[in-house]
């Protein structure tokens, strides 16, 4: 398994450098390379047992560039792949994260190929300021309806602020089986005016559908965020409402976290309540460097729809390049 992701990355790396090799007029001067590695010391604690581990939290390393095609037009792609410095092993689908090429112009943006649901982003992404919500302290209450590939997408151009994005995935046939998975829907629209700024998602997959929205505003050192989500036949049948609230304080390099969320009862499943918290703090060594730590908890219903109650003790670093 090491040798063939160490083969993975060094076939990546190898066309990359006989990219670089060739003459001015083939090469791609434009293609940018970037990631994230994000790792963390945790003291877990579930179902009654406590370790204390390393813990991946979605380090990845991507590609991405455009070329002007002239008359306004551009056409750009990303390839995003996931993997764990932990143990060196990446993700089971190597693109996974994200395989995309666009088009874009006046008329706005079209995208082709796998990518993260905007509905996602312009919601519940949005107001998870301590760790982008990723790793063990994530929105663990958040209904995740979308699938990211076979996607095809169109984003407006920016009016006074506001965008809207329309994506759907093709009918595909499943894993294993001769029928045809139905396509799904995600609808997201932002908006943003100075220290305000707004967003909704919309998404439908067969019965299972959320509507949410968003709100943050910026005021001085303080950050304050939230949405609200109303899903159906998701972790259960039935109806459910999911609220969280967020809020970070800066001073110098430091910024202090709180982050609060609550699922409500889902339809008629008996003590399917649930709720989160967690507290961090930030301090940035750099514009792509910072140290972090936090306590998140979880506190599940005996339904047990979010995994079950659990809690870390959590100190980090996340560097960007």
């Amino acid at each position: 398994m090491k040798q063939k992701t160490r083969f993975k990355f060094a076939s990546v790396f190898a066309g990359l450098a006989c990219c670089a090799a060739l003459p001015p007029a083939l090469a791609q001067s434009n293609v940018t390379i970037y990631g994230r590695l994000n790792e963390t010391v945790e003291r877990q604690t579930a179902g009654g047992a406590t370790n204390t581990l390393l813990q991946n939290n979605s380090s990845r390393i991507g590609f991405k560039g455009a070329e002007d095609l002239g008359g306004g037009l551009k056409a750009g792609f990303q390839l995003e792949s996931g993997f764990s410095p932990v143990s060196g092993a990446a993700n089971s689908t190597f693109w996974g994260r994200q395989s995309e090429v666009n088009l874009g112009g006046g008329f706005g943006t079209v995208r082709l190929g796998n990518f993260t649901s905007e509905a996602y982003y312009a919601t519940a992404d949005y107001v998870s300021m301590h760790n982008h919500d990723t790793g063990t302290s994530s929105d663990a209450l958040y209904a995740y309806v979308s699938r990211n590939p076979s996607k095809l997408a169109y984003r407006t151009p920016s009016f006074g602020g506001a965008s809207v994005e329309l994506a759907r995935t093709f009918r595909v046939p499943a894993a294993g089986t001769t029928p045809a998975v139905e396509p799904t829907y995600d609808l997201a629209a932002n908006y943003a005016n100075g220290p305000l700024q707004l967003g909704a998602g919309y998404a439908k997959d067969g019965d299972s559908h959320q509507f949410a929205v968003r709100a943050l505003y910026e005021l001085g050192a303080f950050v304050v965020g939230g949405y609200v989500q109303r899903d159906e036949n998701n972790f259960a049948a039935g109806r459910r409402t999911n609220v969280r609230l967020s809020g970070m304080y800066s001073i110098d390099n430091t910024e202090f976290h709180v982050n609060v969320g609550k699922a409500g009862k889902n339809g008629a499943v008996a003590d399917s309540e649930a709720d989160q918290f967690t507290l961090g703090v930030n301090y940035k060594l750099s514009k792509r460097t910072k140290l972090y730590g936090f306590y998140t908890r979880l506190n599940d219903g005996a339904a047990g729809l979010y995994g079950g109650d659990f809690s870390s003790l959590a100190l980090g670093i996340r560097h960007n390049f």
